[in-house]
């Protein structure tokens, strides 16, 4: 029977990994290309969903029955929680032994059909840490220690070069350590293997810290932290790089696939559509500013600001724009005058758990949603605006005929916001759902919002300027391009060419003699041409 290892390299950026192979540093990326195939993976709009993952371990793109956002907005109350995942996985329905470690988005149960350890260091787990059989967590972390990096996971280093360099230090030994892992698992401790699946996501929780290192256009290029944060970035690379090929030497008999759903870049989505949009919205119905003004600790001569070394971005945003039920003279002042209303105790206690995302600036407008008539939710990627219909929300204003009319004034505001720093226009598109509203579910929004690469700020003529904030993470899921590579038994070589990211998975069961239709949102590389 044959096996295949599918290495997920959650976060590794195509025309990065171009560049670094053209200096010869990633020469076993550069062996598994030429000795097979080598294509690009379009992941298209369904990567502004940051669930690639879930869509690798269900096999299902958004429209196929899979969600648009792990955010999960309840119009009945107008919470909003970001879940884990809710859909069943395709493996252990396979009929084959499969080994699976730090697989996103994957519930492994407690057959023996689905072996292996999740949410061990994974970037974005999408489930809780558990392990089969379940003593098995417990001998790893007794062989090996624990995850060398738990703080950088979702670090934020760039205003400190120290802590950039301490970060990309843990970061490149956990790679090193789930190289020593994977060798263990599939040679020694669970050998017996159809299919392995190994998902390091270190070049994930790298890029978003450290790109400012390695692409020159960033605005803070020449700070002093991206000196380490190249470093880091290519130190991940090269590990990645060394795992790939030690797996695939350790193993001749296998198919070797390394993938990534989608590439990394300037950030787009931090500022504007956590912290600008909701504040623009807020203004547009109330007529005021809410969030205060930046002091900054500095500011480049672009007039970026800067935090001091030791300042955090979210406990700077936190002061900036608090929670409406703390205390503080603009939240009692705005709720003393009946604008926003008091969230009852067992709301506020959901925004704020663990599961909550109370964290990020847009939740904390949650208050001051029953009394507008558009509003952002939390988003990561890109500008996410619901409407308060009618009908639809608890508390909704809009009536469905104003419906159309109300996204029309929203995209006319929208694209008369500029970049206070560049003078840009702000927003480079918007698009709605394309479906009827009362059909919208509470994993999507009415519309989303694309922003210019690096804005920081948003200023309109009627409602003032909103910022500039400093930057939260660098980079974001903004590259062009994933890609797969892969050789060995049933694997053309010399493939190449451009596919979408949805055909991962339908490769990966032909490959092992399984129907491909159990993922019926791409299609195999292995019988269709490119």
């Amino acid at each position: 029977m044959p096996r295949v290892i599918a290495i997920g390299l959650d976060g590794m950026d195509h025309d990065l990994v171009e560049r670094m192979i053209g200096e010869g540093r990633l020469p076993n990326l550069d062996r598994l290309r030429r000795n097979g195939i080598g294509l690009k993976l379009d992941h298209g709009r369904d990567k502004l969903s940051g669930l690639a993952w879930e869509h690798v371990a269900t096999g299902l793109a958004p429209s196929d029955g899979g969600r648009w956002s792990a955010v999960r907005y309840d119009p009945a109350t107008y919470d909003v929680l970001q879940e884990e995942v809710t859909a069943a996985s395709y493996l252990p329905g396979i009929g084959r032994k499969v080994v699976a470690f730090d697989l996103p988005y994957c519930r492994l149960g407690d057959s023996g059909d689905v072996l292996g350890l999740a949410a061990w260091g994974a970037h974005d787990p999408g489930v809780e840490a558990h392990s089969n059989p379940p003593g098995l967590a417990a001998e790893i972390a007794g062989r090996f220690g624990p995850y060398p990096a738990p703080e950088w996971i979702y670090g934020f280093c760039w205003p400190s070069a120290a802590k950039t360099e301490a970060a990309a230090a843990a970061l490149i030994a956990a790679v090193e350590k789930r190289r020593e892992i994977a060798q263990w698992l599939l040679r020694e401790r669970l050998p017996d293997w159809d299919l392995a699946i190994v998902v390091p996501s270190e070049a994930h929780s790298g890029s978003e810290p450290f790109w400012h290192g390695i692409d020159t256009e960033h605005p803070l290029h020449h700070h002093a932290s991206a000196v380490p944060a190249r470093r880091g970035m290519i130190g991940i690379y090269e590990a990645l790089d060394h795992l790939v090929g030690d797996l695939a030497d350790t193993f001749p008999d296998a198919t070797v696939l390394a993938f990534s759903m989608h590439g990394m870049g300037m950030n787009e989505g931090d500022v504007p559509a956590m912290a600008l949009l909701p504040e623009l919205l807020y203004r547009r119905s109330f007529g005021k500013a809410y969030m205060r003004d930046l002091k900054p600790a500095a500011r480049l001569a672009d007039g970026t600001p800067l935090l001091g070394e030791h300042e955090g971005w979210e406990p700077t945003l936190r002061k900036l724009a608090p929670w409406p039920d703390k205390p503080g003279p603009i939240a009692r002042a705005l709720v003393k005058a009946g604008i926003g209303r008091r969230r009852d105790a067992e709301s506020l206690r959901r925004q704020r758990e663990p599961r909550g995302i109370g964290w990020m600036p847009a939740t904390r407008y949650r208050g001051f949603w029953p009394d507008m008539d558009a509003f952002a939710i939390p988003a990561f990627y890109d500008g996410q605006i619901r409407l308060n219909l009618r009908g639809r929300e608890a508390s909704g204003k809009v009536a469905p005929e104003r419906y159309d009319a109300l996204l029309d004034e929203l995209e006319l505001l929208l694209s008369q916001c500029r970049d206070p720093l560049s003078g840009d226009p702000a927003v480079r598109e918007t698009f709605r759902a394309g479906k009827p509203p009362f059909e919208i579910g509470p994993h999507e929004a009415d519309l989303y919002v694309l922003f210019r690469k690096g804005l920081l700020g948003m200023t309109h003529e009627r409602l003032g300027t909103v910022g500039p904030l400093p930057w939260r993470r660098t980079g974001g899921h903004t590259g062009d391009w994933g890609f797969i590579f892969g050789a060995g038994p049933g694997l053309e070589a010399g493939r190449s060419g451009t596919s979408s990211s949805f055909d991962v998975v339908p490769t990966i069961l032909d490959l092992l003699g399984v129907s491909p239709d159990l993922a019926p949102s791409g299609k195999t590389l292995l019988r269709d041409p490119v």
